[in-house]
Order: structure tokens, then C-alpha cells, then sequence
């Protein structure tokens, strides 16, 4: 019988993928523990463009952007930042939307 084996992240980090992307892009949050998290993104004049967020089990959260904002708008190509955050853990990374 084989026995499944679980690599979980030893610890925080976040990324996404592609960068720079069109129409939509993932941001991968690896968590080393069970917590409550929260993915913003903003535009650069630093509005909150749109958020994500729950409670997640340890491992990765793979949340996916679409280039839309809270209403569902499609935004503008340009600079948008993300601000990751989940436990003590906090990171703001630059992506890029081409249309």
C-alpha cells in the first residue's frame, strides 16, 4: 500500500504567476500553518482594487485574479500591487496586467 505524503511549505511565502499577465494571473500563498488570510490588490494610487479572504489549512492557496475589481469591472493595464497576509506573516509584491 502506498502512503500519500503531504510536502507542506515550511514557511510563509507568496507569488504569482504569470507576471505580467493577461486576462488573469495566480497568486499562490504557501502556509506552513492553518490561519486566516487576506489577499488586496490595489491599484497604483494605492484604492483597493479587490479582496480575497478566508480561513485556510496549511499548504498552498492559490488564489486567481481576473482583472476585474469589486464590481466586476475589468480594470485598466498597468501596475497593481498585492498585499498577502495570513498569521504574523505580511508581503506587498508588484504585478503587472497587459493588455
Amino acid at each position: 500500500m502506498d502512503a500519500l505524503v503531504r510536502n507542506l511549505p515550511t514557511q510563509f511565502a507568496v507569488t504569482n504567476f504569470p507576471n505580467p499577465f493577461n486576462p488573469k494571473t495566480t497568486i499562490a500563498l504557501n502556509m506552513p500553518v492553518a490561519s486566516d488570510y487576506s489577499v488586496k490588490i490595489y491599484n497604483v494610487a494605492g484604492q483597493l482594487v479587490k479582496e480575497y479572504s478566508g480561513y485556510a489549512e496549511a499548504g498552498t492557496l492559490n488564489v486567481v485574479w481576473d482583472g476585474t475589481d469589486a464590481g466586476n469591472n475589468t480594470v485598466a493595464s498597468g501596475i497593481y500591487f498585492y498585499k498577502a497576509e495570513a498569521g504574523q506573516f505580511s508581503a506587498t509584491k508588484k504585478m503587472v496586467l497587459m493588455k
